[in-house]
């Protein structure tokens, strides 16, 4: 009998790609739980339909009768939670939805795990995992590595939930004995990732030829992760990690935000370049680099985050797979060959604005 696993966000970036990840072994079912809000996106998890090994429930993972009702329906072996608010800009136009969903939600699935597993309804090994991110640490100077036992030091509404959330987290399996694990991860780059987030933001303005906005000077600096190697990290670590303890993963691949824009300009010159764009052609510009726009920074914009993730190689052998050229040009590579997907997200609400902008027009 295939064990099954609830993730919850599963409609979303990275859920969905550790639900790819997970279904290449023919002995895991997924229940997929979603709420679908702006960047829960169905067409993510339509490779699934029709799988015996996958079934998807829309709702909310605050809804805790919905929850228990799904605990006690399928027995899962682990609930994974993917669910978050997990933009810093929109946590600071609007942060009362982190707190609803981060905090609120998360501990509405630790409660009805904790109940699920004392009960003696959990089959053996039943986990909890807790997807998080290096955000919740704070921000770095010029040298200097995050690790598991960095103290919390969030500056942004988003990574105080995420913060909270993890801390509950940790206290249910101090408390009340549920094998919790958490995962702190740097940012995720990737097929499928919801377009306000840098680059494949930077990647569909520049398509389109429109300024190619960079935070102040573009010096603050983040640890790249490419999706996919993060997902397998979370495997290991759901399948082989020692509960109450959290892992690190860590592209070990730093770069300022500007190098990461100029970076995306140069394969996308290679890969449809300038020349031969036509916005381009009407915006009288004759480079992608030409589209660079520095503009006002946001509030509490931290300056740079690293992981150390010397735990997790050490101790379950993941290391991650993709140097960040590779993955960058993996990554524009598939946005460019699927531009129906990305229309289809710029149809909705969102319409690649700036967000994060208290204040101004």
């Amino acid at each position: 009998m295939p064990e099954t696993y609830i993730v919850t966000g599963a409609a979303g970036f990275i859920g969905s790609n550790f639900v790819r990840i997970a279904l290449e072994n023919p002995d895991i079912r997924i229940v997929a739980l979603d709420k679908l809000t702006y960047a829960g996106n169905p067409a993510n998890l339509a490779r699934f339909r029709g799988s015996q090994a996958f079934e998807f429930v829309r709702g909310d993972i605050a809804d805790g009768l919905l929850v228990r009702h799904l605990l006690e329906k399928h027995r899962p072996s682990a609930v994974l939670n993917f669910a978050a608010e997990s933009h810093v800009d929109r946590s600071i136009d609007a942060p009362a939805a982190f707190l609803q969903t981060n905090v609120i939600g998360t501990f509405t699935l630790l409660e009805a795990a904790r109940e699920y597993f004392s009960s003696g309804a959990a089959p053996g090994g039943f986990r909890f995992l807790q997807v998080s991110t290096d955000e919740v640490f704070g921000s770095l100077g010029d040298s200097g590595l995050f690790s598991e036992e960095t103290p919390y030091s969030p500056n942004s509404p988003y990574s105080a939930s995420k913060a909270a959330a993890d801390h509950f987290a940790g206290a249910y399996f101090s408390t009340f004995g549920l094998p919790v694990l958490i995962t702190n991860c740097s940012n995720n780059y990737g097929p499928f990732q919801f377009p306000e987030k840098l680059i494949p933001l930077m990647i569909l303005t520049a398509l389109d030829a429109r300024p190619l906005p960079i935070y102040g000077n573009g010096s603050n600096i983040r640890d790249w992760i490419y999706v996919e190697d993060h997902c397998r990290g979370i495997m290991e670590v759901l399948g082989r990690g020692i509960p109450g303890r959290k892992y690190n993963l860590g592209g070990g691949c730093e770069r300022s935000n500007l190098e990461v824009v100029e970076a995306i300009c140069g394969v996308l010159e290679e890969l449809r370049p300038a020349s031969g764009n036509p916005a381009m052609a009407r915006a009288g510009k004759s480079a992608y680099l030409e589209l660079k726009s520095f503009v006002k920074d946001r509030p509490g914009h931290d300056y740079r985050y690293a992981i150390d993730s010397s735990r997790i190689r050490a101790e379950l052998g993941w290391s991650p797979g993709h140097r960040f050229s590779e993955g960058l040009r993996a990554t524009i590579q598939w946005y460019l060959d699927n531009l129906d997907w990305c229309r289809d997200i710029q149809s909705g609400n969102y319409r690649m604005e700036r967000l994060g902008l208290i204040g101004e027009n």
